[in-house]
């Protein structure tokens, strides 16, 4: 009888250690499967959109996971059957950027009745409420506060001309708010001018000469972006005034940390797109492998970038030589 129970127990313990190794065996099976992110762009002829994909994909690739980037170049529909192409693939999860937050819901519902976690980028959906992931956008109102403050800290008592994008589109109308907020608070800089463009370098080099042959006395001015810091920049050399106007922009692109690097361009509000591609893929990267959930909203980081701190900019274009300190930036991947 003793014998019989003690081939028993062993026979028992033996089972076990069976499907222990068996149960340990399937586990590693699924962490080692290879992960397939879906990526539905807006547009890759939109050069932020582009080098935020480059950097989701450069950060895939140093993870071993697979990137399928669709491209419905801003048009709708080919958004959706984007969404059912990455479903009838069976992807692992699904990074969307933003073509309009209304479509945001309608690949939301697709992707969670096919059980696919998805992730946005650059605007939020219109019904926060969703179970996503996460999203990661650029803070308009945030860029144009910390180009106030930053010329009410580095420039105070000065005389402040801001050469604006185009009016009628919201993320104008935020920085506005952002740059008012900013020379309010800190109480040290006069507004004397604000005039709107097209975005472009032309429009802000005639706006620029416009105000200089009007007589605006100004010692800063506060262009929208780079690329109108260019036509600003133009329009001073001109008149004879580059050198005695400061000049505070926003981006952070491989331009604008050429002109800051050359001494044309004072500063500007770094918002590094390549970031947002690295944060959107650490969140699904996270979510997806560990069941780590991020904050639901995570704005994109604003560095101040002058000459004296240019070795600290995030280049938009990640690389071997660049992608580790990137990575540091937000935190890291977890592995």
């Amino acid at each position: 009888m003793m014998k019989r129970y003690h081939r028993l127990v062993l026979v028992l313990s033996l089972a076990l250690i069976f499907l222990t190794v068996v149960g340990a065996s399937v586990v590693f099976a699924q962490e080692g499967k290879k992960l397939v992110f879906g990526y539905i762009a807006f547009s890759r002829k939109d050069v932020w959109n582009n080098y935020s994909i480059l950097a989701f994909e450069y950060a895939a690739k140093q993870k071993g996971v697979e990137t399928i980037v669709l491209d419905p170049e801003g048009n709708l529909e080919k958004a959706v059957a984007a969404m059912e192409d990455l479903i009838s693939k069976k992807v692992d999860g699904i990074s969307v950027y933003t073509i309009t937050p209304e479509l945001d819901v309608t690949l939301y519902e697709m992707a969670k009745e096919a059980g696919i976690p998805i992730t946005f980028e650059n605007s939020l959906p219109a019904d926060t409420s969703l179970d996503y992931i996460s999203c990661v956008a650029c803070q308009y109102d945030d860029i144009g506060y910390a180009a106030g403050k930053f010329i009410s800290e580095n420039y105070p008592g000065s005389k402040l001309f801001y050469v604006m994008g185009a009016p009628g589109m919201g993320i104008t109308e935020l920085y506005e708010q952002g740059l008012h907020r900013a020379l309010e608070e800190f109480g040290t800089v006069e507004l004397v001018g604000t005039q709107p463009t097209d975005w472009g370098a032309e429009q802000a080099m005639n706006v620029t000469q416009n105000a200089i042959q009007s007589g605006l006395q100004f010692d800063v001015i506060f262009a929208n972006n780079e690329q109108m810091a260019t036509g600003v920049i133009n329009a001073l050399k001109d008149a004879g005034l580059f050198g005695k106007v400061k000049i505070v922009s926003t981006g952070g692109g491989p331009h604008g940390l050429e002109m800051i690097a050359n001494g044309e361009l004072d500063a500007t509000m770094s918002a590094p797109v390549s970031l947002q591609g690295l944060i959107t893929f650490k969140n699904l990267y996270e979510y997806v492998a560990k069941g780590k959930k991020p904050e639901k909203f995570i704005p994109l980081p604003i560095i101040p970038i002058t000459k004296e701190n240019l070795s600290e900019a995030i280049p938009w274009e990640i690389n071997d030589e660049n992608y580790e300190r990137a990575v540091a930036y937000i935190g890291g991947i977890d592995d």
